[in-house]
């Protein structure tokens, strides 16, 4: 995975199409996101060991403030702690890894792409086990198997209601009942904003459930990389997990002064986050398994 920001934190970007290297930042073509882009190219999100390697270049300044600390929050909330974690789309296992040492679970990884796995395992996460997922199910695993699901930007690389359907159903079938999931997502409402590590879409252009929508994400080495992504809008995703059977869903846009005491504190001050303070990009939502 990319350097992690000032402390301990690993930076982390879960469900991203395979990037285009760019030098410098791009500029969005509005004919592109409004869905040239065919369905199939994000589909090959982060494929191969070309693309498993530029997923581990990824910076997320932004998602270590207002994103992966407020999962891990919501999952540590007294009576959501458990013995298993499961991690769907783990990628390359640096947030897995994370939440294995705040929350002492142990982590079960999931994901599409054998080389994003074979990164993961080699990260020696203590009692970590890792499964490919094929024909939507994950191999290996038993019904109820975990105690609480995260997930992480997976959705920006699925097309359609039927593919994130498929993507709940499967989660929701590996949880105990009354389990809690917790998702990662970028806001569409936020489209053009330039944040710290990101920026989704064109200013002005609205981003109905599953619509391409590329995503420019700062690398490590200060560049950038551009690659088609699928907005999911928060009320859409509510509603998805609902028809998927999970209930009491809650949904929140972390903001960079809740991150105190919250985010690493380095971190958090490691610059202004105005735009971050502007508009919060992030949704976090959680669901219990009905």
């Amino acid at each position: 995975m990319p350097q992690e920001p000032a402390g301990e934190q690993p930076a982390h970007q879960g469900g991203r199409s395979a990037p285009e290297d760019k030098r410098s930042a791009p500029k969005d073509n509005p004919s592109t996101l409004d869905g040239a882009r065919p369905a199939a190219e994000g589909a090959r999100a982060w494929s191969g060991p070309e693309g498993a390697q530029a997923f581990a270049a990824v910076d997320a300044a932004t998602d270590w403030l207002v994103g992966y600390p407020f999962v891990f929050r919501a999952l540590a909330e007294p009576g959501r702690t458990g013995r298993v974690l499961l991690d769907f789309g783990c990628g390359p296992g640096a947030v897995a890894e994370h939440a294995a040492r705040l929350l002492g679970m142990r982590i079960i990884g999931v994901d599409a792409s054998p080389e994003m796995l074979a990164l993961a395992r080699e990260r020696g996460t203590p009692g970590a086990e890792y499964h490919l997922v094929t024909g939507g199910r994950a191999e290996g695993l038993s019904d109820a198997c975990a105690d609480a699901a995260m997930c992480n930007h997976v959705l920006a690389s699925l097309p359609d209601e039927r593919t994130v359907l498929a993507v709940f159903s499967e989660i929701h079938r590996l949880l105990r009942p009354g389990a809690p999931l917790v998702l990662l997502t970028t806001d569409p409402a936020c489209s053009g904003i330039e944040y710290a590590s990101l920026r989704v879409g064109v200013p002005g252009v609205r981003y109905g459930p599953g619509r391409p929508m590329t995503v420019r994400l700062r690398r490590t080495d200060g560049t950038w990389q551009t690659m088609p992504n699928h907005a999911w809008p928060p009320a859409a995703i509510s509603a998805l997990l609902e028809r998927a059977g999970f209930t009491r869903v809650v949904q929140h846009h972390p903001t960079p002064d809740e991150a105190e005491g919250v985010a690493d504190p380095a971190h958090a001050h490691s610059r202004d986050w105005t735009a971050e303070r502007r508009r919060p990009p992030l949704v976090v939502t959680v669901a219990l398994k009905g």
